[in-house]
């Protein structure tokens, strides 16, 4: 495409004889003569140029900067414009204003303005400024029309706005204006609160049965409630609770203590020594044909491997442990599967226990893509069947916590009274055994490898056994301990030997006769 020229290339090409348009050389070659217009000329169809040129009269043209060559006689002539004046008939008018047949007129009289007098019956209507009436034009409304809205005018309690007022030919009424006091509407107005007065009685007749029956309905439940209160209050003894005068009572020294919750720490804990009875695991090893010992023993080890991994809470394991006793006490597990119950056990304890339980992808990882995601959650749908939905369970790590609280022992005690008994997780001589025995007699040993005291009656009222009723335990967990360590089982013993758990692990061990 060419490039586009500027106008002063453009205007460069032509002269300024060519640069006049057609009706402007027209006027240069006009002759100057007078012209008058008449009214004839007005009416013609077609207007011609003021000043188009003349076929008779030649004129020099004019040539490209220079003068016109024009005669002078010419110029003396009068130039004389007429301007043509249109004549046209103007009638006066007077326009009468029309009455709509749904808006009638509302003359507002001004100060010191006196009214007209009502309208003979006879006599004719006028505004205030008579006016003519056009021919042609719409119909007035009729005389009994007008009277009967001058008569509506007068009425009180209608509202007019400025300047027009509604009548009843409207199909709309305004807010602020008021219904019509005709025997229909207040025939529908008297119907319409009469339902409303039946609507409302049937409302609060069903109000009030309903709320008799939702009274009659929490006296019920009251009652069924106070006698499950009487009945827990009769089974664990609650608020009623003789502290002997050699027992520290430390659920008073942190009465107002809101994270001890010292009110029911004591009927929490009896609560839960009752329902131990409810998960008994018995000797399930004779029953699995596939399963030893020493296998159980890695699964528990592999499993403090993931606690430790994932930084779980100790209640994790120790749920999850029980999980798998549990599931292995009603079912028949082969090799391949145990892996995979205790990957689902820990799954369900991280769901009960964690703030923030780990991904399903986070447990097939830590399985080496043994299982898929498929496997894994029916086999979580499937140990959740056998145990029969319940996590309720009581666990030793709980007991622990407790009884060490209320015989105010140290840090580095309770340490090495976990290690004891994380370390009797990995033991199958400790699956029969009540977590609250588990609990005393780890703690136990603790104190007396330390060499702090013996089983002290503070301790003998808050855990509710006598030294002489867990005393085989104690030779149990001081046995297992005491064996040599192998190095397949060394995660419990790594763990505790950290500085974090102040290497309880490395405590001198003591034998069962020194014990007692």
């Amino acid at each position: 495409m060419a490039p586009i020229k500027s106008h002063n290339s453009i205007l460069g090409n032509f002269t300024l004889k060519n640069r006049i348009s057609t009706r402007s050389s027209a006027i240069v070659q006009c002759p100057v003569k007078e012209m008058t217009v008449s009214n004839k000329d007005m009416n013609r169809p077609k207007r011609k140029a003021d000043c188009s040129p003349s076929k008779e009269n030649k004129m020099n043209k004019r040539t490209a900067f220079g003068e016109r060559n024009i005669n002078t006689e010419l110029l003396k002539t009068k130039i004389v414009e007429v301007k043509p004046k249109k004549t046209i008939s103007v009638k006066k008018v007077t326009a009468h204003m029309k009455i709509l047949p749904s808006i009638k007129t509302v003359h507002k009289p001004k100060q010191n303005e006196n009214l007209l007098p009502p309208a003979a019956p006879g006599q004719k209507i006028s505004t205030r400024q008579s006016k003519t009436v056009v021919p042609n034009q719409t119909a007035v409304k009729p005389k009994e029309v007008l009277k009967e809205n001058n008569a509506n005018i007068n009425k009180p309690g209608k509202r007019l706005s400025n300047e027009f007022e509604k009548t009843e030919d409207t199909l709309y009424c305004t807010a602020l204006e008021d219904g019509d006091s005709s025997n229909e509407s207040t025939y529908f107005s008297a119907k319409k609160q009469h339902n409303l007065r039946s609507a409302r009685t049937s409302e609060a007749a069903e109000t009030q049965k309903s709320n008799k029956e939702n009274e009659k309905m929490e006296a019920e439940e009251k009652s069924n409630l106070t006698v499950v209160a009487e009945q827990m209050e009769s089974k664990l003894n609650l608020g009623d609770h003789d502290i002997p005068e050699n027992v520290v009572n430390y659920d008073k020294e942190n009465w107002n203590d809101i994270f001890q919750v010292s009110h029911y720490a004591m009927d929490i804990f009896n609560y839960l020594k009752e329902r131990e009875v409810l998960f008994p695991v018995p000797d399930y090893l004779d029953r699995q044909i596939c399963l030893t010992r020493w296998m159980r023993s890695l699964l528990v080890d592999w499993m403090v491997e993931i606690q430790e991994s994932f930084e779980l809470n100790h209640e994790t394991l120790y749920l999850g442990v029980k999980l798998v006793d549990l599931y292995l006490s009603r079912m028949t597990v082969g090799k391949e599967t145990l892996q995979l119950v205790g990957a689902a056990a820990m799954l369900i304890a991280s769901k009960y226990d964690e703030r923030i339980p780990p991904m399903l992808d986070d447990f097939l990882y830590i399985c080496d893509g043994a299982y898929t995601k498929r496997e894994l959650i029916r086999m979580e749908i499937n140990l959740f069947k056998v145990i029969g939905f319940d996590l309720g369970i009581p666990i030793s790590y709980r007991f622990l916590r407790r009884y060490a609280r209320c015989a105010k022992i140290t840090m580095p005690v309770l340490t090495l009274a976990r290690f004891i008994l994380e370390y009797s997780l990995m033991n199958y001589d400790t699956v029969a055994i009540r977590d609250s025995k588990l609990a005393s007699a780890a703690l136990y040993i603790a104190l007396r490898m330390q060499r702090i005291s013996h089983w002290t009656p503070t301790l003998e009222f808050y855990t509710g056994y006598k030294l002489e009723e867990f005393k085989d335990v104690v030779i149990i967990l001081n046995t297992g301990i005491n064996q040599p360590p192998k190095s397949q089982l060394m995660t419990v013993r790594n763990k505790y030997s950290h500085k974090i758990f102040f290497e309880v692990a490395k405590v001198p061990l003591l034998g069962n006769n020194e014990l007692f």
